[in-house]
């Protein structure tokens, strides 16, 4: 008699995952990330595997996806889509490729060749291309049944319409997935809420609702691609013998392929593309959750078969989950320098994105009423790359009885000053001014950091002891501290204090950029601030400059302008500029060079990968102050790439295009050459 205990378990698990699988893929509505699904999958396979006496045909663990939409056509597939069996760690992994050489009967030590791929967080589709028109595309449903939306995928730029060239087959079935690049799903959730609308929870949950509008021009407006991975049923001709060599003819055809995808040799050159791809994974312009390793030969692969759900001779690997899920236990709120307040959620401490996380932004008033989250409730958690992880979810199946609202502050939690939400904005800003403690210790630290006045030695632990004895009250309070003052503060020595005091006095000879970007004027960051220093030349200039002429000024618009206006008009902010200057404070103007005349004028440049004297936005400032066009592509009008650790299919493009390639030292000497800094 099978045990009662698995057997619950089992009937549990599976009506969990069809419910998930209903809500992801029918309702387009996820409740839980990736993760979970993937515990709960691999719990119900072990039990099943355990005890086979309750495996059936019907279990979540013998399909591959959610059951399809009955808004559409109905499609079935003539091959399955079938889903790819995963690894969540390099001995899954090693454990893969040893089962692949015992089935081949092949020596434990052979190099088989793996064609590698990023898998792509986004949607499996299939197009089907008859005489190399496009006549069909479907979504995978599940897997034996999709969708037909051959109305939407003919609105993606990237799937043409009409194969190139010739000698493809005169039936071709090409499969891939459909995504949404992260600058296109930041653009389209800004107007979704600049309209008012809810806006998605991430890339792929976006590119799945897209393909799902009945009305293909709605579709039509969201920035949806398409990359090619495979290709299904062929007729009336051939395919190369292997998975790359089909990749390359179907991009010679006119498809999109990845260009980071790479044919290796062995197991140990499988794990260390998994390592390369997870470094930069964070700069590449789309998501993706693992790697896909492929037999590249496909005579091996039809040697090895197929499972009821994958092939024998594919499997992801995972990255480390960046959705995750884990309990609120309290909210808090800080204020910034300039006075915004931000509500931090106070998390059960959980392993996300490669980190374990205990503090996530709930960003403002507004994204805590459209969570609709309450304290105690269990919520999904998001972390990509270095961005700070936040609260996306609520799974408001598990609130307890005892949740309680979140309450946003009527006055400031630091000096109790009123808070004051402008009609247009959606942050509530404390009104204290350099009478909150808590803006005053931000505005002096901003002031000290490193791209701003780089006084070495103040961290925020002396600032915080500083302002709370009263002995800080702006940032021009600095240049009066004295050594007497520093040896009396806690964990401050006599060498401490002698450091300190000569960094605030090397901080004197700076330059204008500098200075203005150490002000902390609202939404004046780096790049701002060295495009109004090239633009005026002088901090006369600028301070008398009209809303009008700061309009002129390279990426500035009306709101920061109005910010510009506003701070140059406040007195005693004027008043503080004029006691750092009369405490020697000074900077060289910039003599200012007609447009025409600037070395770079007429020039478009692609900076990549990672910089490590300075950020991508400061290096296209100094690209722009000297006359030149900073794209966010390679195309054949790019005259320079500027390619640092990491960069990735921008540097792959221009290579192909025969564009320029020059590395940050590279970089560095030629704005030294001409005239844009070290």
């Amino acid at each position: 008699m099978a045990d009662s205990a698995p057997e619950h378990e089992v009937a549990q698990l599976r009506e969990r995952l069809e419910d998930w699988n209903y809500q992801y893929y029918v309702l387009d509505e996820p409740s839980v990330p990736d993760a979970e699904y993937d515990r709960c999958l691999r719990r119900l396979i072990e039990l099943e595997t355990a005890h086979p006496e309750l495996l059936s045909t019907d279990s979540p663990s013998q399909r591959v996806g959610g059951q399809a939409q009955t808004e559409f056509r109905q499609v079935a597939h003539e091959l399955p889509m079938l889903s790819l069996d995963n690894a969540f760690n390099e001995q899954e992994l090693r454990d893969f490729n040893r089962r692949v050489l015992e089935r081949l009967k092949y020596p434990a030590d052979t190099q088989l060749e793996f064609a590698c791929e990023p898998k792509l967080d986004g949607i499996a589709v299939s197009l089907l291309y008859r005489n190399g028109l496009l006549e069909r595309g479907a979504t995978r449903g599940d897997g034996s049944t999709g969708e037909d939306i051959t109305h939407n995928v003919r609105t993606v730029p990237s799937i043409p319409l009409r194969l190139r060239g010739s000698g493809y087959p005169e039936l071709l079935e090409v499969r891939g997935e459909i995504y949404m690049t992260q600058d296109g799903f930041e653009s389209l959730n800004q107007r979704a809420r600049e309209r008012g609308d809810k806006p998605f929870v991430n890339p792929r949950n976006a590119a799945a609702g897209s393909l799902r509008q009945l009305d293909a021009r709605l579709t039509a407006e969201r920035p949806l691609q398409m990359c090619c991975y495979s290709v299904g049923v062929f007729q009336g001709g051939s395919m190369p013998e292997r998975h790359s060599d089909i990749l390359d003819l179907l991009h010679s055809w006119g498809l999109r392929i990845n260009t980071e995808s790479r044919v290796v040799s062995g197991i140990d050159a499988c794990d260390a593309y998994y390592r390369e791809l997870a470094d930069k994974r964070a700069d590449l312009p789309y998501d993706i959750d693992g790697i896909v390793y492929k037999v590249n030969d496909l005579a091996l692969q039809k040697q090895l078969g197929f499972v009821s759900r994958a092939p024998r001779w594919a499997v992801a690997r995972k990255f480390p989950a960046q959705e995750e899920i884990t309990r609120l236990l309290a909210v808090e709120f800080q204020v910034g320098r300039t006075g915004a307040i931000t509500p931090v959620a106070r998390l059960e401490p959980v392993f996300v994105g490669g980190v374990t996380v205990s503090n996530a932004t709930l960003h403002n008033s507004d994204e805590i009423e459209r969570l609709g989250v309450q304290i105690g409730d269990t919520v999904i958690v998001r972390r990509a790359g270095d961005v700070i992880p936040q609260v996306v979810s609520v799974v408001q199946d598990r609130r307890p009885a005892d949740a309680k609202p979140v309450v946003f502050p009527k006055v400031c939690p630091v000096c109790a000053s009123v808070v004051e939400r402008e009609a247009d904005q959606a942050v509530w800003r404390c009104l204290g001014g350099l009478v909150c403690a808590a803006q005053q210790k931000a505005a002096i630290w901003h002031f000290a950091s490193r791209r701003a006045m780089d006084i070495d030695g103040l961290g925020d632990k002396l600032i915080e002891q500083l302002v709370d004895r009263q002995i800080l009250q702006s940032v021009a309070d600095l240049y009066r501290l004295d050594r007497d003052t520093l040896i009396g503060l806690e964990r401050m020595g006599e060498k401490s204090a002698d450091n300190l005091l000569a960094a605030i006095e090397a901080s004197k000879e700076t330059t204008l950029e500098r200075f203005i970007f150490s002000l902390g004027i609202r939404e004046v960051g780096e790049a701002t601030a060295r495009n109004l220093a090239q633009h005026f030349g002088s901090w006369e200039a600028l301070a008398a400059a009209s809303e009008e002429a700061f309009l002129e000024v390279s990426d500035i618009g009306p709101v920061v302008a109005d910010h510009l206006r506003q701070f140059f008009d406040d007195n005693s902010i004027m008043g503080v500029v004029a006691q750092l200057r009369e405490h020697g404070v000074h900077w060289p103007d910039i003599e200012l060079r007609a447009a025409a005349d600037l070395p770079l004028v007429d020039q478009t440049w692609v900076v990549t990968g990672t910089l490590e004297a300075m950020s991508r936005a400061d290096a296209k400032a100094r690209l722009q102050a000297l006359g030149a066009k900073v794209a966010g592509s390679v195309s054949a009008k790019t005259s320079t790439v500027v390619a640092g650790p990491g960069a990735g299919s921008k540097l792959t493009r221009a290579r192909e295009l025969e564009i320029e390639v020059i590395d940050e030292a590279e970089f560095l000497l030629r704005l030294q050459r001409y005239g844009g800094g070290p």
